[in-house]
């Protein structure tokens, strides 16, 4: 997310629809966010990594930009491809922990 754009999201988020659409999305964007944090970190360019996990450059430009959400296949391929470890965490919403089984 650019930085302008941090920089107006207190303000934005004052409006409740704009909150709700961007709690709805949240985790879109952050897989998006990810996607491209783990790219630039392996020093790929879009078109390097689409070649690496067997797709197109556009591919890659649609899961960077959180509109589509990746299978976990298609995240497994990105972490190998970038050298990376796929990792996936369901936490309690309210903050607590879960009981041990």
């Amino acid at each position: 997310m650019s930085r302008r754009l941090l920089d107006k999201l207190p303000k934005m988020m004052a409006d409740p629809e704009f909150a709700v659409a961007w709690e709805e999305t949240r985790e879109e964007f952050s897989i998006a966010r990810e996607i491209i944090r783990t790219r630039v970190a392996a020093g790929m360019s879009q078109k390097e990594l689409a070649e690496k996990i067997g797709t197109t450059q556009s591919v890659v430009a649609r899961l960077e930009s959180g509109e589509h959400t990746p299978s976990v296949s298609t995240l497994k391929r990105v972490a190998e491809a970038t050298h990376s470890k796929l990792r996936i965490e369901l936490v309690p919403s309210d903050g607590g922990s879960h009981a041990a089984l």
